[in-house]
């Protein structure tokens, strides 16, 4: 949460610097190689936490169906 703080002190100004260093220093050529692997990073963590949320709904739908052997 203090992030999240830190963050809304941000001007146009500060912003304006910071995006003026990370062009120096990577470069105006490096810096969409740098964010198509972060739009990769991004979208492959969202296939995990789908992926993840399908198995846990399926060991919920396995928990909840009475099995058969119970009776026997």
């Amino acid at each position: 949460m203090k992030t999240i703080l830190l963050f809304q002190n941000f001007g146009l100004w500060e912003i304006l610097i910071i995006a003026l260093v990370i062009l120096l220093l990577f470069g105006g050529k490096k810096i969409p190689e740098l964010m198509k692997g972060l739009g990769k990073g991004v979208k492959n963590f969202k296939e995990g936490l789908s992926e993840a949320e399908k198995d846990l709904q399926d060991i919920k739908k396995d928990l909840d169906k009475p099995s058969g052997d119970e009776e026997k």
